[in-house]
């Protein structure tokens, strides 16, 4: 039996602006296990990359978690304080920010951030620090690491920054890595050296990842469990085989069918999800998705659907899952089936 490095129960966020309180997360359960890839994808505005941020505390005003557990190891994080997040952060618990252009100091070289995490976290002297940070950069595939770390983030390509933050992230070996669209902004090949550096590492190092992305092609070479975010809640939840395969919820379909397919007639357009996420200051009374659901029914709209199991780890939020609910055929809908 794999063993939970981190448990997430009943997470709820929220945004107290003057506007009125934006419920960001809206009751988030999810778990992770050791040396396991999961992935959270979504819409922008759906709540992946704040459910990353309250895991790390790294919420800034007028961002609040309002209730929930984040259970990692056995501690739980929401009632740690700042000070003690400190030691967590960087050292058992770490992240890849979205865009490395911006994530790293142009004042410091590449080189001193990097020894400002082992430093810190490992009471290292300043010559071994210098030393596994090369290592940390060798690790990564940046070529003559013991020249390139005096150099500065602008010195670096968009790939090598990239690779760079993995290397500050993994300095300490922590237990989860937390990578939140760690391939936006980079060209393709960049983007697949990037993955495929993700999986060499978790191989070795033993890392538990949490991909968060909005590409599913991304969360299909690198994730074993997958996550669907939208409106603030889990939409679906399984392995990426069933996710894939067969998908429960129309917000699922309408995602994978708009992944682009070589096996598609030429020309032959993608299908849009029509419509927009729900105004999470005033979230729907039902399914955030129902006013973009082709399957939408009365009850959808007026009461938000229990999770309902399909089979072993993989549930859904959908009323069409209810016994008494009419029968789809999910396949005339275009969807991927094996």
């Amino acid at each position: 039996m794999e063993k939970r490095v981190l448990d997430v129960k009943g997470l709820k966020t929220s945004f107290f602006t003057h506007l009125g309180e934006v419920q960001a997360v809206r009751g988030v359960d999810f778990h992770l296990d050791e040396g396991e890839a999961l992935g959270i994808v979504g819409e922008s505005g759906s709540g992946k990359s704040v459910t990353s941020m309250s895991v790390m505390k790294l919420l800034q005003y007028p961002g609040t978690i309002k209730e929930g557990e984040i259970l990692f190891r056995d501690m739980d994080l929401v009632k740690k304080t700042n000070k003690e997040m400190m030691l967590v952060r960087g050292n058992r618990i770490a992240m890849i920010f979205q865009d490395p252009m911006t994530s790293l100091n142009p004042v410091y070289s590449i080189g001193d951030q990097i020894m400002e995490v082992i430093i810190r976290h490992q009471q290292a002297s300043k010559q071994e620090a210098r030393e596994k940070a090369i290592e940390m950069l060798r690790l990564v595939g940046i070529p003559s690491p013991d020249k390139r770390i005096d150099n500065y983030p602008h010195e670096f390509s968009g790939g090598m920054r990239q690779r760079a933050m993995i290397a500050i992230a993994l300095a300490c070996q922590p237990d989860v890595l937390i990578a939140d669209e760690p391939t936006t902004a980079l060209d393709v090949t960049i983007q697949a050296q990037i993955l495929e550096l993700m999986k060499e590492l978790r191989e070795k190092v033993k890392t538990s990842i949490i991909l968060i992305t909005h590409d599913l092609g991304v969360v299909a070479d690198v994730c074993s469990r997958v996550v669907v975010m939208y409106g603030g809640l889990i939409m679906e939840e399984g392995t990426t085989e069933q996710i894939f395969y067969n998908p429960k919820h129309p917000y699922t379909m309408g995602l994978i069918k708009s992944i682009p397919r070589l096996d598609l007639a030429e020309k032959q357009r993608l299908i849009p999800i029509d419509g927009t996420p729900p105004d999470l200051l005033k979230p729907p009374a039902g399914c955030p998705f129902a006013a973009r659901c082709e399957f939408c029914m009365q009850i959808c709209l007026d009461q938000q659907p229990p999770y309902q199991s399909a089979e072993e780890g993989h549930r859904a939020m959908c009323w069409l899952m209810h016994p008494d609910a009419p029968k789809i055929d999910i396949g005339e809908r275009g969807v991927v089936r094996k």
